[in-house]
């Protein structure tokens, strides 16, 4: 061996040092790190967070979960890392995992400059959420299956007789769906929510992985109507295929669509508080809804006099239902250990 090209020992003994640092996970993030956990697709919500690192320095690292489970999959990170956060802000797609959050005493308040331009029902109080761009739990219907005259009008037709095999859902233990789920156990009370529910198994409701699967199945013909969110149903209807959006429970008994907004929390005791706030301030503003809006994604804009692009439909545009999510978190574990026996498995 050439002499020259052995490692002296002082050498060797600096790597063993940093391999022994490595393995142990010590060494520290750099400050301009800010380290978000995000449930919004990441098609979506990468491009989002790369502007915000080109405009302010702060580079955001994205952690992402699978489709499946990525609300409760995140939430449980955030609980399971309580004594040593890892995550600065999380992104949630949803917002009763939020709330359960905060429950624990986990979230940071803050109050950011924008918080006054959104609906006080979207919104903390004490500022530990924020909530904006949201989506709408509608019904996406086959034109060539159904027509008009035909169409389902309430998520009760999915356990309607009539409709017997033909109709889907995503799996109601994660996502919106499990907001959903949650949300009509805190507006009907238990035993009305758990009667419903179990039509609805024994309905032959085919139960899917997620709501994207939902609306795919709808625009193949598989399914004659299913309930997903808005964004899901979108993407079929831009493509060209033969579905309609339904916007559930409009009548006078109705008890309205449910809309469901992205919520933004700072995570107490985070690495980067003033990267969070950053990201915060950022994720809140006019211009970033009116990109989630008018993109891809086609969330709805919650900001103060920002309009809807066409193919949306404002909260103010249609009957929404007037739901307590505070009561809807607490109601999660319950809706969830019913659900969980009832659902036991997803294709």
């Amino acid at each position: 061996m050439n002499p020259r090209r052995r490692n002296p020992p002082w050498n060797l003994a600096i790597l063993g040092l940093l391999a022994i640092l490595s393995t142990a996970g010590c060494w520290s993030r750099g400050p301009s790190e800010v380290v978000v956990y995000t449930a919004l697709d990441s098609e979506f919500s990468e491009p989002i967070l790369g502007e915000f690192t080109k405009q302010t320095g702060f580079v955001a690292v994205p952690k992402f979960d699978t489709e499946a489970t990525k609300t409760v999959g995140l939430a449980q990170a955030i609980l399971a890392e309580r004594d040593r956060p890892r995550c600065d802000v999380f992104w949630n797609n949803e917002i009763l995992n939020t709330l359960r959050l905060e429950r624990e005493g986990l979230l940071e308040p803050y109050q950011p400059p924008a918080a006054a331009k959104f609906p006080a029902t979207y919104r903390s109080p004490e500022g530990t959420w924020h909530g904006f761009a949201a989506r709408a739990r509608v019904l996406v219907v086959n034109t060539k299956l159904l027509p008009e005259a035909d169409r389902p009008r309430s998520i009760g037709d999915l356990a309607d007789r009539k409709w017997q095999g033909k109709a889907g859902m995503a799996k109601p233990l994660a996502g919106t769906t499990a907001t959903h789920a949650a949300c009509l156990f805190a507006a009907w009370g238990d035993d009305r929510a758990k009667e419903f529910f179990r039509k609805v198994k024994a309905n032959d409701v085919r139960i899917l992985s997620g709501n994207k699967q939902v609306a795919i199945a709808v625009a193949r013909g598989q399914l004659a109507f299913g309930l997903t969110d808005t964004d899901d149903a979108l993407v079929e209807r831009e493509q060209g295929q033969p579905v309609a959006i339904v916007y559930p429970d409009q009548g006078p008994e109705g008890i309205g669509t449910l809309v469901i907004p992205n919520t933004l929390a700072i995570i107490k005791g985070g690495p980067n508080p003033e990267g969070a706030r950053r990201l915060v301030d950022y994720l809140l503003t006019a211009d970033v809804e009116a990109k989630l809006s008018s993109g891809p994604s086609a969330q709805i804009p919650l900001h103060e006099g920002l309009p809807a692009p066409a193919r949306l439909e404002l909260p103010a545009d249609f009957k929404r239902m007037d739901v307590d999510f505070a009561a809807a978190a607490a109601r999660w574990d319950a809706a969830a250990r019913f659900i969980r026996e009832e659902f036991t498995g997803a294709e």
